[in-house]
């Protein structure tokens, strides 16, 4: 391999150089599956960098699951699978008129998280890690342990909105990480997510509008549209390229729609984010357009690759964005507890929030604000990513050992959620059917719109431990995927 470029205008760090060498080699099959890298110490020696410029790459390639660190024996090229097809373009998807979501859609839906919530089932499907090591617990028990004892007014008197300062100002100070400058003073806290998306829909729309959304997109916005009265258009978007912003602006000039809902980094369920140019694209068209765009980012700290990639919200000049997101996936799905900044509609649904519920538990505020204070939460992130790049890559091997030809895999860019394209012959509600009579619970595609397309996809999650109960469960839904072929199902 060839030293690391030292080309004038190139201002990446060396580490970043360095990780898109081995990238490079990755690609183009000089390093392939299974081989092993240069040592620490020999990478060092041979590109003339210290051992921490080294280290720091190679966690990069970890992190984006490129290689896996294999104790005591070094770094290890991780096995490849079959990328996604090439989905198709805005023009060969009909724009359907807009509609409420599907009866038919809303039920699977139901059905789907029925089945999670059933202890008996082997879980392929729930989007939040279940590892005993996935959180810092013991640090978060310490803590609420501490306020009780030192604080304990926390716990009777009435929490008042904004929250506590400390978390507010945390949040902050954490959000600059993906390009957003924000003020502790405009951060609401709400439970979890999915109250910011309910506040920030209900803050922008009333019953009848329309909406603009991702197609797949995450399904409980489907049930959320359809108990607010919202009708939804699908936007065609690409693992790669994510939504199409072409389309989209033709709904826009047009004025057809009244909100666009978006997941630009880590998208729910594709796992993967739109490019930069696109983000900052979608900043200028809700702007130009005067339309809100209401960004969902919730897995936007989970990216593998740093820096991070950053929000849409970060080339938000005008408060047009409303960026909505939580830590139930990063750090204590227990707590509950969410943030949003709705820009220029911050009064109104600072007062919506206060009908809704008043305000988020002081107790657990202070709590949390306390623990992003120790500074051991990029820490954390860090290690959670490494974990969910692990996890993903066996999971995705795993796929590509036991299930048929054909099968492609939109590649994650965070995250712990992989987007399956079956091979034609099969079906994901189908297989999903068939699966939960084996006792096993997986998505299928159709639930991620609310015309119930994606027949041909299912969504999988790399969240727990893989014991061999749940190896056996992947090896079975790869049988039971071979078996649709060799039944002949329509096509």
């Amino acid at each position: 391999m060839s030293t690391v470029s030292t080309a004038t205008g190139d201002t990446r760090p060396r580490y970043e150089r360095l990780a898109e060498e081995f990238l490079a080699a990755i690609d183009d099959g000089r390093l392939p599956p299974g081989s092993r890298l240069p040592s620490i110490r020999e990478t060092a020696q041979s590109h003339g960098l210290s051992i921490n410029t080294v280290v720091a790459a190679y966690h990069q390639l970890e992190a984006r699951g490129q290689v896996e660190a294999r104790p005591q024996s070094g770094y290890f090229v991780s096995a490849r699978w079959p990328a996604a097809a090439m989905a198709p373009t805005p023009a060969a998807l009909p724009m359907e008129p807009p509609a409420l979501p599907d009866s038919a859609v809303l039920d699977r839906i139901a059905a789907v998280v029925a089945a999670q919530a059933n202890p008996d089932t082997i879980d392929l499907s729930l989007a939040c890690p279940k590892r005993s090591d996935a959180y810092p617990d013991k640090t978060l028990s310490r803590l609420a342990a501490e306020f009780a004892r030192r604080q304990p007014e926390l716990l009777t008197d009435y929490s008042l909105p904004p929250g506590p300062l400390r978390l507010r100002q945390a949040i902050c100070r954490h959000a600059h990480d993906l390009g957003m400058t924000l003020d502790a003073g405009e951060i609401i806290l709400t439970n979890g997510c999915m109250e910011a998306l309910q506040l920030a829909l209900r803050g922008v729309t009333r019953p009848g509008d329309t909406i603009a959304i991702e197609s797949p997109t995450y399904f409980n916005l489907l049930s959320l549209a359809d108990h607010l009265g919202l009708r939804t258009i699908e936007i065609p978007t690409h693992p790669d390229r994510g939504m199409a912003l072409d389309a989209l602006e033709l709904l826009l000039a047009e004025g057809r729609v009244q909100a666009v809902v978006s997941m630009p980094n880590v998208h729910n369920p594709l796992g993967t984010g739109m490019p930069l140019d696109a983000k900052q694209r979608l900043a200028r068209l809700v702007r130009d357009y005067r339309v809100p765009v209401i960004e969902d980012a919730l897995y936007a700290e989970l990216q593998y690759a740093i820096p991070l990639a950053p929000t849409v919200k970060a080339f938000d000049a005008d408060g047009w964005v409303i960026v909505c997101t939580s830590y139930t996936k990063t750090l204590a799905p227990g707590l509950r507890i969410g943030w949003m900044h709705a820009g220029r509609f911050h009064q109104r649904i600072a007062a919506l929030k206060f009908s809704a519920s008043i305000a988020q538990p002081a107790f657990l505020g202070e709590v949390l604000g306390a623990y992003l204070d120790t500074g051991g939460y990029a820490q954390h992130l860090r290690r959670l990513r490494r974990l969910s790049a692990a996890q993903v890559n066996r999971l995705c091997g795993l796929v590509n050992t036991h299930f048929p030809t054909g099968t492609h895999i939109a590649r994650p860019t965070g995250g712990f959620l992989v987007w399956i394209e079956l091979p034609p012959g099969c079906d994901g509600n189908r297989l999903c059917d068939a699966a939960l009579a084996q006792g096993i619970t997986i998505t299928p595609g159709s639930v991620f719109s609310p015309s119930g397309r994606h027949t041909r996809h299912i969504r999988l999650s790399g969240c727990h431990n893989f014991s061999d109960r749940h190896i056996h469960a992947l090896v079975t839904l790869g049988q039971l995927a071979h078996r649709q072929l060799d039944q002949g199902l329509p096509r």
